[in-house]
């Protein structure tokens, strides 16, 4: 009787069979994710190419991606300046090398923060906006009605959008750059009594416009990526207000990853 109820006894679940299983999901689903991406950057880049160009949805994407963000980045900007400005005046202060702050806080900022943040800030302010706003469309059959209507989506919707964060990132990113380095100016010779001279030349010194360039580089890259991800998940979100608040989730996640995860890949690409 005992070997009897042991065998109708319920079997635990093997966790290492649950994990692996689970750990192949997972895989499959980032693939799975790539090659979408992958798929409709392609489609994006045909019909962005053809007529008509719409270029009405163009500018006002322009508008709100570049312009409706130039606040929320200068600000942050501003004071990711100011802070870079301070803790690298305490730190050089003990080798006696006050004078190297502003070319330390001017190449950290063009090279990284400035594209970096950039693209994180878009992210949070209009990538969740763009994905929500799609995902609406998609789940309430607004984009079905669009093809009813002859209007290819991808052209209407979703070109003006991945243009808008290729051109406007690296906008941002010089107003990033000058916010920054305005703010660490201040730090710099208003609070800690560095030479303005000396900021300057220092900064002209060891800065050159290939600095620049690498952070517009990344600006356009990352702009790319986040709306590119964020228009993926919004155009093929499914499930009601629950599926598209999962869709801007997952979108912010995997953008903020590809953000950091292109990072270090140009960056050694270009150096």
């Amino acid at each position: 009787m005992a070997t009897e109820n042991a065998d109708k006894a319920p079997k635990e679940p093997n966790l290492l069979l649950q994990s692996i299983e689970n750990f192949g999901k997972g895989a499959m689903g980032v693939v799975a994710d790539i090659g979408g991406v992958s798929h409709l950057a392609f489609q994006v880049a045909r019909w962005s190419l053809k007529r008509p160009y719409r270029l009405q949805n163009l500018f006002a994407q322009l508008d709100f991606v570049g312009v409706g963000s130039i606040f929320i980045v200068a600000l942050t900007g501003l004071f990711t300046g100011m802070v870079f400005a301070h803790q690298s005046s305490r730190a050089f202060e003990l080798f006696d090398a006050e004078s190297m702050v502003g070319p330390t806080v001017a190449l950290t900022l063009t090279r990284e923060l400035a594209p970096v943040f950039s693209a994180l800030m878009v992210t949070m302010r209009a990538g969740s906006a763009m994905c929500t706003e799609l995902g609406t469309m998609r789940v309430t059959e607004q984009v079905d009605a669009l093809e009813t209507m002859a209007v290819n989506p991808i052209q209407y919707l979703l070109v003006p959008r991945v243009l808008s964060g290729l051109i406007m990132v690296p906008v941002l990113t010089m107003i990033f750059n000058t916010a920054g380095m305005g703010g660490s100016y201040f730090v710099s010779v208003v609070a800690n009594a560095i030479s303005a001279g000396t900021f300057l030349n220092r900064t002209q010194q060891w800065l050159d416009p290939i600095d620049l360039y690498e952070g517009l580089i990344k600006g356009a890259i990352f702009g790319l990526s986040v709306t590119l991800v964020c228009c993926y998940k919004g155009y093929n979100a499914s499930g009601g207000a629950k599926g598209v608040g999962q869709a801007t989730t997952q979108a912010m996640v995997t953008s903020a990853l590809s953000i950091f995860i292109l990072d270090f890949f140009v960056g050694v690409m270009l150096h």
